[in-house]
C-alpha cells in the first residue's frame, strides 16, 4: 500500500492530516537566534506573533535527509511504499533532501516535486492520501497530482509589503512607492516559483482581480480548492464563500499559513489554490 509522505509546508490543518494517516516531516525555524519545529514545538499562530516582534526576518529550514530516511524505513518495515510529496524544489532544499533520505533507505521511496507551496502542495498531499486509502496504486496516484500541479492556479495576494523587502525580493523604494500611490501586489506561482501577477490600485481592484481568478477556475469544473491565511479569517472566508457561490459541491480546504510561506506572504496575506 502507498504511504503518503509530506513536509510541514504544506499547511494542511492538523485533523486532515491525523484523519487521512498523512505522515509530516517539520521544517525547521530560526526566529531570532531560536530554534523551532514548525507544528512540533511552535504553531502558525505562534510564529505569526513572534514574526511581528522579531528583530529580523525569520529564516526556515528543510528537515534532514536522515529525518526523512527515518520515516521511509519505517513505512517500508510495514511492506508499505512511501510516497513523499514536497514544497517546491525552486522554494526550498527539501525535495534534494527528501530524495537523499529516499537513497539512504534503499531507493524504494517515490518523491514528488509540488513545485507549490501552501495548500496548492497541501491539496497534492491529500489527494494522494485519500487515494492510497482507496487503495489505489503509485501510478494512478502520481498520474492524478500530476494533473493537479498542471492546472492549478497559485494566487497569493499581499496586504503589506514589509517582509518581501526584508526578504530582498522588493527593493525598499519600491515597497515605499507602492504605499504612497496605495499599489496593492499580487503574485502567483509559475514553474514552482513565485513571480509577480498584478499591480492595483486600491483595494476594491485588488479583491475584484482575486475574484475574476475565482470566476475563471469556476468554469473549469475543478471542485476542490484551497486557502490559507496569516491572521485573516475575514477575506479567507470571504473568497471561500464566492467560490461556494459558484460551485455550491466545492470543497473548499481553509487553513492557517505556516512559517515556511509566512515569512514572506506576512500579517494578511493570502494563498488561494485556484
Amino acid at each position: 500500500m502507498v504511504k503518503v509522505v509530506t513536509d510541514s509546508s504544506c499547511d494542511l490543518p492538523l485533523e486532515l492530516i491525523e484523519s487521512n494517516r498523512i505522515t509530516f516531516v517539520p521544517m525547521n525555524v530560526v526566529i531570532d537566534g531560536k530554534s523551532y519545529k514548525e507544528n512540533i514545538d511552535i504553531s502558525p499562530q505562534e510564529f505569526w506573533k513572534l514574526m511581528g516582534e522579531a528583530k529580523t526576518l525569520p529564516k526556515t529550514s528543510q528537515p534532514s535527509p536522515g529525518e526523512f530516511a527515518d520515516i521511509f524505513n519505517s513505512i517500508q518495515s510495514e511492506g508499505d511504499t512511501p510516497l513523499c510529496i514536497t514544497i517546491s524544489s525552486k522554494l526550498s532544499g527539501t525535495y534534494q533532501s527528501a530524495q537523499v533520505g529516499a537513497q539512504l533507505s534503499g531507493n524504494k521511496a517515490v518523491v514528488f516535486d509540488s513545485l507549490a507551496g501552501s495548500l496548492s502542495h497541501g491539496i497534492q498531499v491529500i489527494m494522494a492520501s485519500r487515494m492510497a486509502l482507496q487503495g489505489k496504486g503509485m501510478d494512478e496516484i502520481l498520474h492524478a497530482i500530476e494533473e493537479y500541479r498542471k492546472n492549478v492556479r497559485i494566487i497569493i495576494p499581499l496586504l503589506t509589503l514589509e517582509n518581501i523587502i526584508k526578504g530582498g525580493r522588493l527593493s525598499k523604494f519600491q515597497g515605499s512607492l507602492a504605499n504612497i500611490l496605495n499599489i496593492r501586489i499580487i503574485l502567483h506561482g509559475v514553474g514552482g516559483e513565485v513571480k509577480l501577477y498584478k499591480k492595483l490600485r486600491g483595494a476594491n481592484r485588488f479583491r475584484q482581480a482575486i475574484i475574476d481568478l475565482i470566476d475563471e477556475a469556476s468554469r473549469e469544473g475543478k471542485k476542490l480548492f484551497g486557502i490559507t491565511h496569516v491572521d485573516n479569517r475575514k477575506d479567507a472566508g470571504y473568497f471561500a464563500d464566492e467560490i461556494k457561490k459558484r460551485i455550491p459541491d466545492a470543497e473548499v480546504i481553509v487553513g492557517t499559513m505556516g512559517p515556511t510561506i509566512a515569512t514572506y506572504a506576512d500579517i494578511g496575506g493570502l494563498i488561494l489554490a485556484l
